[in-house]
């Protein structure tokens, strides 16, 4: 269900692409260097979004430097840091590899269970910095796979539910007075992503049999399912400008506003792509 926020980049200037690649890459970085090479392959977008917005909220110092890489050695890139980039690189491993794990788990892929023995220690480091954030991540999940071995005909929010207190969890790094509007904003968000995802897989699980939250609703394509995620996107927007944001805040409403929609358009308005990076 990761991969969805991402930024439309033909919607940047130049200069807010290169921050955005640069926030990523050093996200990759701080993967590497505090996590080893093999977690920089669970490497996604979404948690570069974490980044940013944490960084703006509460104005850490920031650290900037560019150099090559072995993915782009040919010309030098920018890197952005913070210490919500540690952050958001424990997060993007810990749930790379229980992704890793419940692909093994349903499908017994022997790949799958490679990866995740490749970031098991990972997950073990993350676990002892950030506590609360992995039993949260535990046990959403759990939930969210009771859920969905549990549902049968009938349509359930149960397993959105879960995986939004998953992501509300993710942007609550603090006990303060912006606690509530960062779980209100990562909840919608978390639930947008998943009802997204099952929007765009509903035809290939119908064909397949395999679950899909969507299905006891009859909807003929996923596409009809539009308006319930306009309402999810909305309340996320909503939590999100309560926010005092002032530091990359056009480049955050890009990813949110506009971004976050980019498989949805591929799915079912292929004229539509090809602006998104990737």
């Amino acid at each position: 269900m990761f991969g969805y926020v991402i930024a439309d980049a033909a919607r940047l200037s130049p200069e807010q692409l290169s921050r955005y690649r640069g926030f990523y890459c050093g996200l990759c970085r701080t993967l590497n260097r505090e996590y080893g090479s093999a977690s920089r392959l669970a490497l996604n977008y979404d948690m570069t979004l974490l980044t940013l917005l944490l960084s703006s909220l509460y104005e850490p110092d920031e650290s900037f430097s560019s150099g090559r890489c072995l993915l782009h050695p040919a010309k030098p890139r920018p890197f952005y840091e913070t210490e919500f980039t540690r952050y958001a690189a424990a997060m993007n491993a810990a749930l790379a590899y229980f992704n890793c794990m419940d692909d093994w788990e349903d499908d017994r892929n022997l790949l799958r269970r490679g990866e995740a023995a490749l970031l098991k220690k990972a997950v073990q480091k993350a676990e002892l910095q950030y506590p609360a954030q992995l039993l949260a991540i535990r046990e959403n999940l759990s939930l969210l796979a009771d859920a969905e071995k549990s549902a049968q005909t009938d349509f359930t929010e149960d397993a959105a539910n879960a995986f939004g207190n998953l992501m509300a969890a993710l942007f609550v790094i603090k006990e303060d007075h912006w606690q509530e509007p960062l779980h209100s904003f990562g909840f919608s968000l978390g639930k947008f992503i998943y009802y997204l995802d099952a929007a765009c897989d509903l035809e290939k699980d119908r064909k397949s049999g395999s679950y899909n939250p969507l299905l006891p609703l009859g909807l003929s394509s996923g596409a009809e399912f539009e308006p319930q995620l306009q309402l999810l996107i909305g309340d996320a927007a909503e939590a999100f400008e309560r926010l005092p944001l002032v530091q990359d805040i056009e480049l955050l409403r890009n990813i949110l506003y506009s971004g976050v929609w980019a498989k949805f358009q591929q799915a079912f308005m292929p004229g539509k792509e090809s602006s998104h990076d990737q």
